[in-house]
């Protein structure tokens, strides 16, 4: 469940927090002319919301634009009425992370929670409806990882399946990371995409495949790409780059996210659909998305179930420049 509240109310009672943390509180902005964003109390809602959606365009990453305030708050009370429980641990997550301190306690809150909507009602009741998952058809080389000079090129090349990300790239991604990490001589990592989409989020057919909740969680802490991600960026700055393109969803957002420099082409879209099997975002994306775009606007994205285009990505600070489409070609091509 979902609350909405206008924020043009002096003390909204959705956003007090006198009996603990409020949940999803999202507020509307009816008429942004006669509200004083710049005055604190308004500002401290704001704070405290879930998000604002509003129709005008407000330079605040607090806010979000929408063409309807009417059909957003129908379109997302929908989406949280049929996963309640995801999208209040979604919020209390956002809330409880800090995006400016160390990754560490960050990744181990967030996956905290995933482990527990995955023993949840919401995500046994996806995983019952989808029946058993197709397995994942063994491949080659679903990562490719090209060594040019001071160049670390990784490459997703799983272009049928929009390079949905699966556990065998997850460990060659680790690896691969880990020699970037060792080796000082490597000066620039260049994360990509084969085919028609960077990466569409997790491959639906490895969801639900965990021994028990609390396994999961170790081996999400304890070998997450993000860890990794974070560790180059820190390092590399803007030399740790992502060229993102076509279905930038899920953890392929997560990812990418994390890098000091994201070029993008037209056609690309954003989004974190999680909430939809009941979950949350898992990769790290609830700490690399959030220092991008602000909280408020990853909490966004994964509530509302949309997605954003290029223009709003750049827009928002989700990427950081848009360039021509890459060529159709394969990995070994590229490289």
């Amino acid at each position: 469940m979902v609350d909405f509240v206008d924020m043009g109310d002096e003390e909204p009672a959705a956003l007090q927090f006198t009996t603990g943390l409020p949940g999803a509180a999202v507020g509307v902005i009816t008429d942004a002319d006669s509200l004083d964003l710049a005055s604190p109390s308004v500002s401290a809602r704001l704070d405290r919301a879930t998000f604002t959606l509003t129709e005008a365009d407000l330079d605040d990453r607090r806010c979000v634009r929408v063409d309807s305030v009417d059909d957003a708050v129908r379109s997302i009370a929908r989406v949280c009425d049929d996963t309640p429980i995801a999208a209040a641990t979604c919020t209390d997550v956002l809330r409880g992370v800090d995006q400016e301190g160390p990754i560490g306690p960050a990744l181990v809150t967030e996956s905290l929670a995933y482990s527990t909507l995955q023993a949840g009602p919401e995500f046994r009741a996806w995983s019952a409806a989808r029946g058993p998952a197709s397995p994942v058809p063994d491949e080659t080389a679903p990562v490719v990882v090209v060594r040019g000079g001071d160049t670390l090129r990784i490459t997703f090349d799983r272009p049928r399946r929009h390079n949905a990300f699966t556990d065998a790239m997850r460990g060659i991604l680790l690896d691969a990371l880990t020699v970037a990490l060792l080796d000082d001589s490597i000066r620039i990592v260049e994360l990509s995409g084969t085919g028609r989409s960077f990466c569409s989020g997790g491959d639906l057919a490895d969801f639900g495949e965990f021994a028990d909740p609390a396994s999961a969680h170790l081996a999400r802490t304890r070998h997450s790409p993000a860890i990794g991600l974070d560790a180059l960026g820190r390092r590399l700055g803007v030399r740790l780059q992502a060229s993102v393109h076509g279905q930038v969803l899920g953890s392929g957002l997560e990812m990418a996210a994390f890098c000091g420099h994201v070029t993008t082409t037209a056609g690309a879209r954003f989004g974190l659909p999680e909430l939809s099997v009941g979950l949350i975002p898992g990769a790290g994306g609830t700490y690399s998305i959030p220092r991008r775009i602000g909280r408020w606007r990853c909490a966004y994205l994964v509530l509302s179930g949309e997605t954003v285009d290029t223009a709003t990505a750049l827009r928002w600070g989700l990427v950081d420049e848009v360039v021509d489409p890459p060529a159709l070609t394969s990995a070994s091509q590229r490289n």
